[in-house]
């Protein structure tokens, strides 16, 4: 599938690129501020599961921590709700919890949410979404990358854009959003042109510095990265092993500030 691009290539350019970190920790919106990123995506057991729920405390944590950070760079928290690994099937139990889980990220002071939802058939499940979007009272509402296993990801971008989401998170159906740039620079000329702008489209999943040029080279209005590294600690019996933990790296996330700026 190939769709033209309406932009030539000093329009590309001129756009502003987004930079967003999925972080773990108030720390790691504290490094997200430090190198400019626009928002960050709080999640937890991101390496394990790819990201779950946060807890309440943390939600609350991390909106402080983006408030002291404003005279820095201002920082948008948007939190992940995904109270379980594994597909996006909702139960009515599944989207019960995932509507309260965005009502308390909202009363919390989080600017936004990410959620997902698809039927059996690997379709956008409407209904679920747009009882997450009412949930989220007018917060900004990113679909995560559920939009990722569906057949026909403009498909979704039409259906997402008439529930009021406002953007997507994609890898463009490719295990890393390097290796999906086609189906990226497709779903961004889609959601600029027939859907007029109504919904962003969001690079994400494995991205390394390097990969940032070529992201933005395919037309997305932001770039998603955890710029992660493990620190090790040996919890002892009973408390998950020597696994360690993960952080935010400040020196990934500079890398990644760096080469977006580099493409301007």
């Amino acid at each position: 599938m190939t769709t033209t691009d309406p932009e030539g290539p000093a329009v590309r350019a001129s756009r502003d690129v987004v930079l967003e970190l999925a972080v773990q920790d108030p720390e790691g919106v504290r490094v997200a501020a430090s190198v400019g990123a626009r928002r960050v995506e709080l999640c937890v057991g991101l390496g394990a599961t790819g990201g779950l729920t946060p807890s309440a405390g943390l939600v609350e944590a991390a909106v402080v921590a983006a408030a002291d950070a404003a005279g820095r760079a201002p920082v948008e928290v948007h939190v992940l709700v995904r109270p379980r690994p594994g597909g996006f099937v909702l139960s009515a139990a599944d989207l019960d919890v995932q509507v309260r889980d965005v009502r308390a990220a909202v009363a919390a002071g989080a600017a936004g949410v990410v959620v997902g939802a698809l039927t059996p058939d690997g379709v956008v499940d409407v209904a679920a979404v747009r009882a997450l979007v009412e949930a989220a009272d007018g917060r900004e509402v990113t679909f995560h990358r559920a939009v990722d296993v569906v057949a026909d990801p403009l498909a979704a971008l039409d259906a997402l854009a008439g529930v009021g989401v406002r953007r997507v998170l994609t890898s463009g159906g490719a295990s890393r959003s390097i290796d999906g740039v086609d189906r990226l620079r497709n779903m961004s000329v889609h959601a600029r042109g027939p859907l007029g702008g109504r919904v962003e489209v969001m690079a994400g999943g494995g991205v390394r510095p390097q990969d940032v040029g070529a992201l933005v080279a395919a037309g997305v209005d932001a770039v998603h990265l955890s710029a992660k590294r493990v620190v090790a600690d040996d919890a002892g019996p009973g408390g998950g092993g020597d696994a360690g933990y993960e952080v935010t790296d400040p020196e990934v996330a500079a890398a990644a500030r760096a080469a977006l700026d580099a493409t301007r």
